[in-house]
């Protein structure tokens, strides 16, 4: 079942038609789905019920205080990258035995607070992080559980932005190092190695690199065990992809047979840190047409949403599927559907065969869920956006959309002293 869907002509998000919660609400405006949230994650989270896992939503993917409760609820553990993350999710109610805190820019404020939180683990990606946090801990009296993110150089076929187990990307330690890291991890006194890290790359469409990724990565657990370390978890991190064009991604359940008949039988916690695929078909975002635009050689489609609303376009030229949230049954045409910021790489589709459309008309931009709202920014002085969760036939304003006011809050007290 879908629950984005037309239903007589018109749009809805669950019971809820798209046009009434924009005159509510306002455009451009993010919709989720909450009956999409949960159909993914138990969807991703049974397809491992054949081991000992534990499914750690990849918050980067949309941070809403909603989206995390909702999921929490579910029994989900989180995967944060951030202080701000962390704090997002003790907020939402999240257990913080079930978060990791990835990441390779850890601040010492950022590593106390996760130690005061007595998180499950921290991932570590640098020899010169593991002393930080050994530092840190035994200032606090403590002791930190650590897996180190091991970077096998397999390359995930990704866009080369989010592919991240090459040996030249920024994450991670090579595997040739790893095992004096491990050996300089055990003999820390505030360091308690407890698992491996590995994670490649994001919108996989294909199962094989992950199992050529962990075909390395148990040899080298082998390695560990007979170094003496008793490693319990093993983080296999997300990436797995989802359909916004014409993608065939595995199902999870695909992923969940591939893995479970590898590991079966070993003695260690499967952790996995799915984002995207939780999140990316949860949600859409709606745009107002503006103006129509004709040239000699190019047709425009002028919408309210911009690359700050939405910038995977501009950034990765990613494909988002765009349709009128009320069909006309017009004829199509190539536009390019663009926004007011002032930059040539505003668009959110380029060349794209769309019906004829009209000033005050409402398109939805799908797959909108994951890396959205959450990577928006308030260029050109924009206010970000409202986000709204749609459970059956009640909105949550799960996000207020903010206002001129909020621009300038964090600035203003300049203004006496200039």
């Amino acid at each position: 079942m879908h629950f984005f869907e037309h239903r007589g002509g018109e749009l809805y998000a669950e019971d809820l038609r798209v046009t009434d919660l924009v005159k509510e609400f306002g455009s451009p405006l993010y919709i989720y789905s909450a009956k999409t949230f949960r159909r993914h994650f138990e969807a991703f989270d049974s397809a491992f019920a054949g081991l000992d896992h534990l499914t750690c939503y990849s918050v980067k993917a949309n941070s809403n205080l909603c989206i995390l409760k909702l999921l929490a609820e579910m029994g989900a553990g989180m995967d944060i990258v951030s202080g701000g993350e962390l704090y997002r999710a003790l907020k939402a109610g999240v257990d913080p035995s079930k978060i990791v805190y990835s990441g390779v820019g850890k601040r010492s404020y950022e590593i106390e607070e996760a130690l005061t939180a007595d998180i499950l683990m921290f991932n570590v990606e640098s020899l010169a992080e593991l002393e930080k946090i050994n530092e840190i801990a035994g200032n606090m009296g403590k002791k930190a559980r650590i897996s180190l993110r091991i970077n096998p150089d397999v390359d995930p076929k990704t866009h080369p932005y989010i592919a991240t187990g090459l040996k030249k990307a920024k994450f991670g330690l090579d595997i040739e190092s790893s095992l004096a890291a491990y050996a300089k991890a055990k003999e820390l006194e505030h360091i308690e190695p407890v698992g491996i890290d590995c994670h490649i790359g994001s919108q996989l469409t294909s199962i094989d690199p992950f199992l050529e990724a962990l075909d390395k990565i148990m040899a080298f657990r082998d390695k560990l065990t007979a170094m003496g370390l008793d490693i319990q978890y093993l983080d296999l991190g997300g990436g797995l992809g989802i359909t916004y064009d014409e993608e065939e991604p595995p199902h999870p359940s695909a992923f969940g047979e591939a893995l479970t008949q590898k590991l079966a039988g070993l003695p260690m916690k499967v952790i996995l840190e799915p984002g995207r695929v939780i999140a990316g078909n949860s949600g859409i975002l709606v745009t107002e047409v503006l103006y129509t635009k004709g040239g000699e050689t190019k047709e425009f489609v002028i919408v309210d949403g911009a690359m700050n609303d939405l910038v995977r376009p501009s950034l990765y030229g990613s494909f988002h599927r765009i349709g009128e949230v009320t069909p006309k049954g017009r004829p199509e045409h190539v536009v390019d559907v663009v926004g007011p910021i002032c930059e040539s790489g505003d668009f959110l589709a380029r060349e794209r065969s769309l019906p004829a459309v009209e000033s005050g008309e409402l398109l939805a931009v799908y797959s909108a869920g994951a890396y959205g709202f959450t990577m928006s920014s308030n260029y050109n002085s924009r206010p970000r956006v409202a986000e709204i969760l749609v459970d059956g036939d009640q909105a949550i304003l799960a996000r207020r959309r903010e206002t001129y006011e909020d621009l300038v809050e964090a600035e203003k007290s300049c203004l006496d002293k200039i």
